[in-house]
């Protein structure tokens, strides 16, 4: 599980509950934020709306169930691709690109064993480009739908909480004449504001940033993977292909595999 996705997610509706019953009613003042009405008002009116903007209610229902993504951790390891490339290309200078066939036997990312076997098949270095850059563009692509999902949801919940305010007000203001009602009437009107705000910065926009970031990790641990095997077919030197790598990685991390480097030579 992601520990950082959890504990932000629990630690928001903590924060939340705190200003709630910080008050003078303590922990009955959360009675004054729960509304059936509202609830369904704003949640279900952002719900029904995203839905509008999907193609199908298979692509909706996948969408929502994107929201397990965020909670399991993304393995990423840039300087162990790294790695891998620099043994490929090592493999290609001693044995011969064909060897590399009973290499990709051994590689576990169907992305980089495609990238391999296409090598090794002698394709066109512009066409290998061309074939894998395809796939990069499409699973971005993807990813970009359930991102965009997820922002539409935020833009939706704010807006459905206004409209369900709204309501409230229309309803409040055609009672004036019950001066006694208009406080409790204001307070229930304006929570469905409150759910909006809640349902955008609580969930939604934190699960497409977190969605972004892993598409990020995700694309460049691909154009690594694209740009070592273009250079394992050119026949560069081992040596070179992995200062080409490692531009890729930030300063910090360059120096570090420069020492886990140096720790597995030594």
């Amino acid at each position: 599980m992601d520990l950082s996705s959890i504990l932000g997610i629990v630690l928001c509706a903590v924060v939340v509950v705190f200003g709630i019953v910080s008050g003078d009613e303590g922990a009955a003042a959360l009675w004054n934020f729960f509304d059936e009405g509202s609830i369904f008002i704003t949640i279900g009116g952002a719900f029904f709306c995203t839905m509008i903007t999907t193609d199908s209610l298979k692509d909706f229902w996948g969408s929502i169930r994107s929201i397990r993504l965020i909670l399991k951790p993304y393995s990423s390891d840039a300087e162990k691709t790294i790695r891998s490339i620099i043994d490929l290309s090592n493999i290609a200078r001693k044995e011969g690109l064909l060897a590399l066939e009973e290499a990709a036997n051994d590689i576990d990312d169907e992305f980089l064993k495609k990238g391999v076997l296409l090598i090794v098949d002698g394709t066109d270095p512009e066409l290998v480009r061309n074939i894998l850059e395809t796939e990069l563009n499409c699973i971005e692509a993807r990813h970009a739908s359930k991102t965009s999902f997820w922002e539409t949801m935020a833009a939706m919940g704010p807006a459905w909480g206004m409209i369900g305010t709204l309501i409230g007000l229309i309803n409040m203001l055609k009672k004036l004449d019950d001066i006694a009602s208009i406080g409790p009437n204001m307070a229930l009107a304006l929570v469905t504001t409150f759910y909006g705000s809640v349902l955008a910065n609580w969930i939604c926009l934190p699960i497409a940033n977190k969605l972004k970031a892993n598409n990020a990790k995700e694309i460049m641990i691909k154009e690594i993977m694209v740009e070592g095997l273009l250079s394992i077919q050119a026949g560069e030197n081992p040596r070179v292909i992995e200062e080409k790598l490692k531009s890729f990685l930030s300063p910090d991390n360059r120096n570090a595999f420069k020492k886990d480097e140096g720790e597995s030579v030594g």
